[in-house]
């Protein structure tokens, strides 16, 4: 027999119990379409996550104190081996990988002008900061290299602090109070937003480090050493390029452990996704059990149309029908009834998923191989409990079939 007629006489047989059939397929609607809307969420907190790792900068490489050893026991990050402006300056100076190097130094303090004040983060960096973020200016301009040689007191502010103080309007040209000290407002950023974690990356304000560490806070110490490559191929190589170059400036010898930690926004995106990808699995299997129980249902009602339809499987024997002929006539109705209900829960779940986003801002992203995927599954669930009562209705005794009441 023919794909064709196999798959009409299929569809006939079932919508001869339309009510039957639609009980029967419920199972699978809800199962792909929980599937669908499970892992949508799944993928969406991907994919903003992915977001929120890129707004940190472009093929940025972050170095911190610490990650040594002793006794034994790991001390952590910014507990051993701080870092020095040599440090960075030497990275810039002898690194073939590296494109830009900014120093940081951070304060916390009260800034105070406009409308009122506000209690931010102060970065002291360099002027290769802006290019390592690959942050845009929403007003005016970042400080220059003069800037940075001459200690002057400018400040580039963060959206949230310039929102906070200045609501509203362009505060370039305006002066702000930085404990105490006068300082001109000579751009502020476009908002990036909130980190993984949650924390607002437009909170903060930068000047120049020297400014930061003679003027506005005391502060000497380093507490990371920000870089970035031209290319994302070049981050590997640029991470062991600066571990050798932090290893020679702080004198380790050989076979010591490093005093310092070379990380890439990479790491972060790895964990942050790692941890998603275990919750969409999650999600999905639970999601799935639904799918199994649409599978037994179809088992049954197979099992009960077997029985209903024993001297029409009699007679089908009777004139010339195979056994083969019988069981791949009674699984591809199991298989159409399990796709169609597919079918039915993928539209739901897509539609779901959608609906869900725009009620709780959630992003939600359903990719066609999800579909695909759910609909293969839907097959295989027709096929495993479709087999039972196929291969029932395919050894029924063809005599006995026909004398059936």
């Amino acid at each position: 027999m023919k794909a064709s007629t196999l798959v009409k006489v299929a569809s006939q047989s079932i919508l001869k119990n339309k009510m039957r059939t639609l009980l029967t397929m419920l199972g699978i609607v809800i199962g792909v379409g929980a599937v669908i809307v499970m892992v949508a969420i799944g993928q969406g907190a991907q994919s903003q996550i992915q977001e929120q790792i890129n707004t940190l900068g472009t093929n940025m490489i972050v170095v911190t104190p610490g990650a040594s050893r002793q006794g034994g026991v790991s001390r952590g990050a910014q507990s051993y081996n701080r870092l020095t402006i040599k440090d960075a300056e030497k990275i810039k100076r002898e690194s073939l990988f590296v494109s830009a190097v900014s120093p940081v130094v951070f304060s916390r303090t009260q800034v105070i002008g406009g409308q009122g004040n506000w209690r931010t983060t102060i970065n002291g960096v360099s002027t290769d900061y802006q290019i390592i973020r690959n942050w845009d200016l929403k007003y005016g301009r970042f400080f220059d290299q003069i800037e940075l040689r001459q200690m002057r007191r400018v400040m580039v502010l963060g959206h949230t602090v310039a929102e906070n103080l200045f609501p509203g309007e362009d505060p370039v040209g305006l002066t702000v109070q930085v404990r105490n000290v006068p300082v001109e407002i000579i751009g502020v950023l476009e908002p990036k937003g909130q980190t993984a974690s949650g924390t607002d990356q437009d909170d903060v304000v930068f000047a120049p480090y020297t400014t930061v560490q003679t003027r506005l806070s005391g502060w000497s110490r380093i507490f990371q050493i920000l870089a970035s490559t031209p290319s994302s191929n070049d981050i590997p190589s640029a991470q062991e390029e600066i571990r050798a170059i932090m290893r020679e400036s702080h004198g380790i010898s050989r076979f010591a452990e490093d005093g310092f930690t070379v990380r890439n926004q990479n790491d972060l995106a790895e964990a942050e996704q790692g941890t998603t990808e275990v919750m969409t699995l999650l999600l999905a299997a639970i999601a799935s059990i639904s799918l199994l129980v649409g599978g037994i249902g179809i088992m049954n009602i197979m099992l009960v149309s077997v029985t209903e339809r024993t001297r029409e499987i009699g007679i089908r024997m009777a004139i010339g029908a195979r056994g083969r002929d019988v069981l791949t006539q009674f699984l591809v109705e199991s298989i159409v009834m399990s796709v169609l209900g597919g079918a039915i829960g993928v539209a739901i779940g897509f539609a779901g998923s959608n609906i869900l986003s725009q009620l709780t801002g959630w992003n939600t992203v359903t990719s066609p191989t999800t579909i695909m995927i759910a609909l293969a599954f839907s097959a295989g669930v027709g096929i495993f409990f479709g087999f039972y009562p196929a291969r029932k209705a395919a050894a029924l005794n063809p005599i006995e079939a026909l004398r059936h009441e």
